[in-house]
């Protein structure tokens, strides 16, 4: 028994032996490779072997940067464990790590602000040509001008107009522009310097005038006449107050503007009436008595009304007298079906738009005008300007036939056979009168025209 166990312990610290050889090697092994990182035996990426390369663009150097200090950090992570995780390493393997020369390792965050840096250098001067591109040296000298007299921006930004529209903080920016920022300042003197000399001289001109100027303006009276000479004298008595472009003229201008609005020592502005409300317009007309206003007779324009008044009567008895001598009666067509005929019509001349009741032996064909007054107008049917003012007479003979006879220019077209001047056409019942493509057609009373015709037969034998 003694010899068996004491076998067993031999075999036991053999495996054991052995176990911790094999720690030992794979900790030497661990640390080997954490000195070959740290070495820089690492295999190199490839690159590319083409003979010609691009160049890169921006966002692919800032990309490329970005990969670099993030494999650099994982080199110096992956170091440390291989220092913690194995026992302390030997002798040899302590000269080998203090060889390596310490090269400190920039941290992560190194190449973001070389980037910032850069985007706020090309940032800044597309400023600053932003800022001389709306800002005008005009503008810039105007500004200056105006802030030396006033002292007040407020008053500058009301009171200068500027080549463009700028707010109150813009204009307060600018200022302080001009005033902070070398490289502003610099670039508007140089370009205020170029400037042509009378274009200085109308900048200058339109300063704004300062309190003390104003001050001395309106010690002027009101109710004096001043002349050139006086704001001259008054230019020469006090040429510290007034701005060195002042002329008589202009100091003349600004206090007749003062005047205008009582700003003058000598004026009183009215106050406005104590109350709750004031008096409008529409207020003060309601107020108005209408029975105390005088109601001014135009003799004139009465005796016009009377005159027009009755030039209209007399137009209307004259209608009404000449009632009885009209021999054609028109008519305007519409969908209701009407008789064509009564026992006073002899015959009917039927257009697309009026008919004309023919109620004489004899009736005038034309076009009617202030001095021509015909039976039938032609000008109510259509466009009669190409027909004659008295174009054609239709008869009615004894024996009952009705004839046509032209006396115009143009020809009448009777069932489409034409009937040229001088000349004359017997009509017949649903005849197709053409005059100048205004087309008619003639209807008899057959009933009437009968009995005419046996009238005349029983005069003819006697």
């Amino acid at each position: 028994m003694d010899k068996d166990s004491q076998g067993l312990l031999d075999s036991s610290l053999m495996a054991s032996g052995t176990a911790s050889r094999s720690e030992d090697e794979e900790s030497l092994a661990g640390q080997k490779r954490a000195s070959s990182q740290a070495l820089g035996t690492i295999p190199k990426r490839r690159s590319s072997s083409r003979f010609i390369k691009r160049k890169k663009f921006d966002d692919e150097l800032v990309e490329s940067s970005l990969a670099k200090s993030s494999t650099r950090v994982k080199g110096t992570s992956g170091v440390e464990p291989g220092r913690c995780s194995g026992s302390e390493p030997s002798s040899s393997e302590k000269k080998k790590v203090s060889k390596v020369p310490s090269t400190p390792i920039p941290p992560s965050p190194a190449p973001v602000p070389g980037l910032t840096k850069r985007v706020k250098k090309s940032k800044q001067p597309l400023q600053v040509t932003k800022d001389l591109g709306r800002w005008k040296p005009a503008d810039d000298l105007l500004l200056i001008n105006a802030v030396l007299q006033t002292n007040d921006l407020t008053s500058v930004h009301l009171g200068v107009k500027f080549s463009c529209r700028f707010t109150l903080r813009e204009v307060q920016e600018r200022w302080y522009a001009l005033l902070y920022d070398p490289v502003i300042s610099k670039l508007a003197c140089q370009a205020m310097r170029q400037l042509h000399p009378e274009a200085i001289a109308a900048i200058q001109s339109k300063a704004l005038f300062s309190k003390a100027e104003e001050q001395l303006l309106s010690k002027v009276g009101s109710t004096s006449q001043p002349t050139l000479e006086t704001f001259q004298d008054l230019l020469h008595r006090h040429p510290d107050a007034f701005y060195l472009a002042r002329t008589a003229k202009a100091l003349q201008a600004h206090w007749q503007l003062m005047k205008q609005y009582y700003l003058l020592e000598d004026q009183t502005v009215q106050p406005l009436p104590k109350g709750d409300q004031v008096l409008n317009f529409s207020d003060a007309e309601d107020l108005i008595d209408d029975s105390k206003l005088k109601d001014m007779r135009d003799e004139v324009l009465e005796h016009e009304l009377t005159v027009a008044d009755r030039r209209q009567k007399r137009e209307i008895r004259q209608l009404e007298q000449e009632l009885h001598k009209w021999q054609v009666l028109v008519d305007s067509i519409t969908g209701m079906s009407s008789p064509d005929f009564d026992n006073q019509t002899l015959a009917v001349l039927r257009g697309r738009m009026v008919r004309y009741l023919m109620r004489s032996r004899e009736i005038t064909l034309g076009r009617a005008t202030k001095d021509n007054q015909i039976d039938v107008d032609l000008s109510l049917e259509g466009p009669a300007w190409k027909i004659s003012r008295k174009q054609g007479v239709i008869k009615l003979k004894n024996n009952g036939d009705f004839f046509i006879a032209n006396e115009g220019r143009r020809p009448i077209y009777i069932d489409g056979r034409p009937v040229l001047c001088g000349s004359k056409w017997r009509l017949s019942n649903n005849s197709v009168v053409e005059i100048a493509s205004l087309r008619f057609v003639f209807l008899i009373n057959q009933d009437l025209i009968a009995l005419i015709r046996a009238e005349a037969a029983k005069i003819t034998p006697q």
